[in-house]
């Protein structure tokens, strides 16, 4: 069995709590907090019988590795996730196969090009996770891995969404391609809008850091660009508010 990690904060351990108790080793919490949150939580953690263990703030803070754990920590097992980006899509079309061509889920994929922060990656899977996206695609050496900080600004979208580290992302866009997925990139420079593009298909959107966008190669394998209509001021916008546009334009489009 794998060693267990750390989730903070009463969204991350929550959704846990909720998807997959029975992965959870044990939950620390801060007595002093008697707060109806934290009665609530500790209610539902008593429902599932998981092991509870009273921790002050500093063993909170050391064990969370962020002073922003809201008094919950939890020691959990990883749960089993499709294993590669071939694997999901694989299952994804033995189920389609299945469907008459009307009821079929059209794969929509969120690739991140270059998003370094925690904070950012975090937001972005949580925001994949509720338009529906099947994965996040980022490449191994331009992104932020998962950690105790992303989970907690996921609010547990890091549990539910499966994020994928690629060695060379120019080539699995070509992957994805040849899947017949549509690689939509967004660019400042893009003659289009959002707004004008097709994507009740299978899409993959990719977006790049803010400021820096994406790297002109993985800009060059995308079959299209197009622009988020900035009307004021500022130039760009924060990666994850780029992304909830992006992937809800298409949820919009879609139903």
């Amino acid at each position: 069995m794998s060693s267990p990690k750390v989730l903070f904060g009463f969204h991350a351990v929550g959704v846990r709590l909720k998807t997959a108790p029975q992965s959870i080793v044990e939950i620390y919490y801060e007595p002093t907090r008697r707060d109806a949150r934290m009665r609530q939580f500790l209610d539902k953690v008593a429902e599932h019988g998981v092991r509870l263990i009273e921790a002050d703030g500093m063993r909170l803070a050391k064990l969370a590795g962020s002073h922003g754990h809201q008094g919950v920590a939890a020691r959990v097992q990883e749960i089993k996730q499709v294993h590669s980006l071939d694997e999901l899509l694989e299952n994804l079309e033995a189920s389609n196969a299945e469907l008459p061509p009307a009821e079929r889920i059209q794969p929509l994929i969120l690739v991140l090009d270059g998003v370094t922060d925690p904070h950012n990656l975090g937001a972005c899977l949580r925001v994949a996770d509720g338009a529906g996206a099947h994965a996040v695609i980022a490449p191994k050496d331009h992104a932020a891995g998962i950690n105790a900080t992303v989970a907690k600004v996921a609010s547990g979208a890091a549990e539910t969404v499966p994020y994928f580290m690629v060695t060379n992302l120019a080539r699995t866009l070509g992957e994805l391609k040849e899947r017949n997925i549509w690689v939509i990139g967004t660019s400042d420079q893009a003659t289009q809008t959002l707004y004008q593009a097709d994507l009740k298909g299978p899409v993959a959107l990719v977006l790049g850091a803010e400021g820096d966008g994406m790297r002109q190669l993985t800009a060059k394998t995308c079959d299209q660009l197009v622009s988020i209509p900035m009307l004021g001021a500022v130039e760009s916008l924060n990666v994850s508010v780029a992304s909830g546009i992006c992937l809800y334009e298409a949820v919009r489009q879609r139903s």
